[in-house]
């Protein structure tokens, strides 16, 4: 008869997933930006952004308000590997003229208390952080701030709603602070679900959800923050505060509602408001129990038709009697005994019906929130893209503990919901005070963190000033590398190139073409057509470069190149021809002409012998020589840098500079005769390769060196030389990024302290992992994926800031390359004697192309520091090599016009 009766109240598993798919749809409302005001699930943000991490201490204290008493403790968390901590408590009532009076009363309440427990405890003279549990929905905008939107369980103070209670409270604690020598610091303020979460976070750090399933019921759990619209940012994650007792409130759950439900909804303090918890929580289901019982009793079906006046009364029925009726064990004794004392004369059969009732209520309960949870926990485990989850939910409540099936029967029901979840079930012990003052603990480690990295990354920083004061001390360097009485010593060697004009579109024929740079080699066949139907053909090939012949012998090397000409050669079937050849070597050269080309130093991890001092077109010639079996016409040798400038001089005859960011930097641009003292003739323009990468390396920008960029140097290849370009180019910020990332693991910033094997290891953290983790579309678990490639086990706090790190070093790069290119077109601007210029800088490199704000960040410094030049910046398409053949055809060109 009671199942037949209570037919509603039983809900299927498919019921139950209809429900968990409905609570997933109110919490996506609830997190959108436009779709949150008529939410009813308000998915609040806690700006809690970390959980503890094992490494918190200190003295901290907290005040627990929100239950039917108020609490003032004191926690001690000892940092002594084993994440122990003491909690000292005083309980104090909550008077109803306080709890239905004015707001002043309340907080000047709660401040006295505060101070009693800290005479009690003779903690007066100290200066205490304290958190503060307010167990109440409130709109936070930060951690310590929190406005009231509305008194639930009981609660009705005046002139509380819509205020921050944090300020009143400060306030009145403020009133007592120069009579009683107390000095109290609110840093957070606190839900008691997010308390509980982070309380069971201490003991178990795979703890992301907070449950309470008492006289009220809410859950919290860590969100991604780009899920969450009402938050500016979208780095790590954030607590998120459900108040989901009000799921329902707009007729979701309608179906599911019974009459009892509504009836003792119609009867309450908040009609409408707050459904969900009325199905759920303690202060509701002894109602409606007896709503039940009443109306089947009158319908004749219990207690020969006979109701008492208790039965007849709102709230005779409380949950603790429904808890006592559902001791299986004890028989029907129990029911008896509450049944009689409520004036019934229960018979067997009424007793077993009316346990029925009790157990038919409490399993819904159960079943809805073991539905909306298996929601959360869904949500967890699809944000971290994973399949199956391991997690803890932290667990609070009078329900949950005291009743003697819920746990087990919400246990059972969430597995089944969430198979591919394992879920741990923490009680929390000392819940939400506790979990006050671990919140609080937490925002202080962070505060304390934050300084430290702020500290870390402050060399990094650079302000306008410095940046001009870099473009100035470059214009003067490029100056002493052109004059002939300072060439010698200076640094920016600003070495001629002979090459003397960018194409005119009258240039044609086949040219092969070398490109020697990095750690492959290409050659390629170029085909370039003039006319109307202008246009450049390539067919290459790449070959690699083993370390062994990169470091082994000159003649090793040279040998290996004329074996992969050899091969490309045979491959598109041209070895007969002896076609005009454009050598790009990317390696500072010194010219006497077009196709001659000194070796002045290795760079880039080359360190081949006998070719410093030498003309690495006569080491070619050599090599071809010996194999004899096929000749070529050298014509030019040329640095990728020029390749292009001209590249894009083919597309665009304003541009007359070339900038190279990628594994090197540097630039080159087309100077005026006039100015270049160490080449004869004062007609027409040459290109110069600055060879800016060796700016720094006389001590002149060593105020803008970091210690980090001093070990870096210290590490590498060439100590002491290309000083800027290990601070701007791509072969080194990896590197950069791994020095500082050692010192904030020492520090006890990151990866708790542990510098792994991996992290010791040079050049692991290559300059195309900052590219990827700095990518705007990229959420942190991706960064941690990088990071675990990497072999660095790594927090979402510990993401954010390697994120961090990255970003300081790739941003400085760029401005200080910047701060060269604006020296680079001011020159320009007065060498042509205008107020205003136009020109074009040609680019290539991956670290311009690849990195997602490298190349904003070079184009806004450039603006901000040469204002009066207007710089358009055009991508290269293959500088290097369609660029030597365009600069071996417009030499021909200007050969065959001089021989005319």
């Amino acid at each position: 008869q009671v199942d037949r009766y209570l037919y509603h109240m039983r809900l299927s598993d498919d019921v139950l997933l209809d429900v968990m798919a409905r609570f997933q749809a109110e919490m996506v409302k609830g997190l959108g930006r436009d779709t949150n005001p008529t939410a009813t699930v308000k998915m609040l943000p806690s700006f809690v952004r970390s959980l503890p991490d094992g490494s918190e201490k200190g003295d901290f204290l907290a005040v627990d308000l929100g239950g039917s008493q108020f609490r003032a403790h004191q926690v001690k968390v000892f940092d002594d590997g084993k994440q122990s901590s003491q909690l000292e408590s005083k309980f104090y009532p909550t008077p109803k003229e306080v709890i239905q009076g004015n707001g002043a009363e309340l907080f000047d309440y709660v401040a006295d208390c505060l101070l009693d427990f800290m005479e009690t405890k003779n903690l007066k003279h100290k200066k205490l952080p304290l958190g503060f549990t307010f167990s109440f929905p409130c709109k936070q905008a930060k951690l310590e701030e929190g406005v009231l939107l509305a008194w639930t369980k009981h609660f009705k103070v005046r002139g509380v709603q819509d205020t921050d209670v944090v300020s009143s409270l400060r306030k009145a604690l403020h009133k007592h602070k120069a009579s009683f020598d107390i000095d109290v610091d609110v840093l957070a303020l606190v839900n008691d679900t997010v308390g509980t979460m982070m309380t069971c976070g201490y003991d178990d750090q795979r703890c992301e959800v907070g449950l309470i399933i008492g006289t009220g019921t809410n859950a919290c759990y860590m969100e991604e923050m780009r899920h969450i619209d009402l938050v500016e940012g979208d780095e790590g994650r954030m607590c998120i505060n459900t108040e989901w007792g009000a799921f329902g409130d707009d007729g979701a759950l309608d179906d599911l509602r019974t009459e009892f439900d509504r009836e003792l909804d119609l009867g309450s303090l908040n009609p409408g408001k707050q459904l969900f918890e009325k199905m759920i929580s303690s202060l509701y289901l002894g109602e409606l129990v007896r709503l039940i019982l009443l109306k089947m009793t009158k319908e004749g079906l219990l207690f020969n038709g006979k109701a008492s006046t208790a039965l007849l009364t709102k709230g005779k029925i409380e949950m603790k009697h429904v808890s006592a009726m559902e001791k299986y064990k004890e028989g029907l004794s129990n029911t008896k005994e509450i049944l009689t004392e409520l004036n019934l004369l229960p018979s067997e059969e009424d007793c077993i019906a009316v346990q029925h009732v009790c157990t038919i209520v409490s399993f819904r309960s159960a079943n809805l929130c073991a539905a909306a949870l298996a929601a959360i926990l869904t949500r967890l485990r699809e944000n971290k893209k994973l399949l199956r989850m391991r997690t803890t939910v932290g667990i609070d409540g009078g329900l949950y503990k005291t009743h003697p099936q819920y746990a087990k029967r919400l246990h059972k029901v969430v597995r089944r919901l969430v198979p591919n979840c394992d879920v741990r079930f923490l009680l929390s012990v000392s819940g939400s005070g506790k979990g006050a003052a671990m919140v609080t603990a937490v925002a202080y480690r962070l505060a304390a963190q934050r300084k430290q990295i702020d500290a870390t990354l402050a060399p990094f920083l650079l302000s306008l000033e410095t940046l001009r004061e870099v473009k100035n001390k470059m214009r003067t360097e490029l100056e002493y590398g052109l004059k002939r009485e300072t060439q010698a010593s200076a640094t920016v060697k600003m070495l001629p190139t002979y090459v003397c004009g960018t194409p005119d579109g009258t240039e044609k024929g086949k040219f092969l073409a070398l490109d020697l740079g990095g750690t492959n080699f290409r050659v390629l066949l170029v085909k370039i057509r003039s006319g109307r139907r202008r246009s450049v053909q390539m067919y290459n090939k790449i070959f690699a470069i083993p370390l062994e012949i990169m470091q082994g012998t000159g003649e090793e090397l040279f040998d290996h190149i004329v074996q992969c000409i050899a091969d490309f050669l045979e491959y598109m079937g041209i070895k007969g021809a002896r076609l005009p050849l454009g050598f790009t070597f990317s390696f500072p050269c010194r010219q006497a002409s077009i196709d001659k080309g000194t070796l002045v130093g290795w760079t880039k991890g080359f360190k081949a012998t006998d070719c410093e001092g030498e003309d690495v077109v006569d080491m070619l010639r050599e090599a071809i020589r010996r194999r004899n079996e096929f000749d070529l016409d050298i014509v030019a040798v040329v640095n990728d840098t020029v390749g292009t400038m001209m590249t894009c001089g083919y597309e665009d005859p304003n541009c007359e500079i070339g900038l190279i960011a990628g594994t090197g930097s540097n630039v080159c641009y087309m100077e005026d005769m006039k100015n270049i003292e160490i080449v004869e003739g004062n007609e027409g323009k040459m290109c110069i390769n600055t060879e800016w990468g060796a700016f720094g390396d006389n001590g002149c920008i060593d105020n803008i060196r970091t210690k980090y960029d001093k070990e870096v140097d210290e590490g590498s290849l060439n100590p002491g030389k290309q000083r800027y370009e290990k601070m701007t180019s791509g072969m080194y910020l990896g590197e950069i990024v791994r020095q500082i990332l050692i010192d904030l693991t020492k520090q006890g910033l990151l990866f708790r302290g542990q510098i792994s094997e991996s992290l010791r290891k040079r050049g692991i953290f290559e300059t195309k992992f900052l590219s990827q983790i700095e990518s705007d579309r990229l959420a942190l678990l991706q960064v941690r994926r990088i990071l675990q490639q990497l072999g660095l086990d790594s927090t979402c706090e510990d993401s954010i800031i390697v994120k961090e790190v990255c970003g300081a070093v790739s941003k400085r790069a760029a401005q200080l390359c910047g701060a060269g290119l604006a020296a680079v077109v001011e020159k320009k601007r007065e060498n042509q004697g205008v107020e205003h210029l136009q020109i074009t800088v040609g680019v290539d490199g991956t670290l311009y192309k690849l990195h997602p704000h490298f190349s904003r960040v070079l184009q806004e410094t450039v603006k901000k520091l040469a204002p009066q030049c207007d710089v358009t910046f055009m991508l290269s398409e293959d500088g290097s090599g369609k660029g030597a053949a365009l600069i071996t055809a417009v030499a021909k060109r200007l050969h065959n016009v001089g021989q005319k």
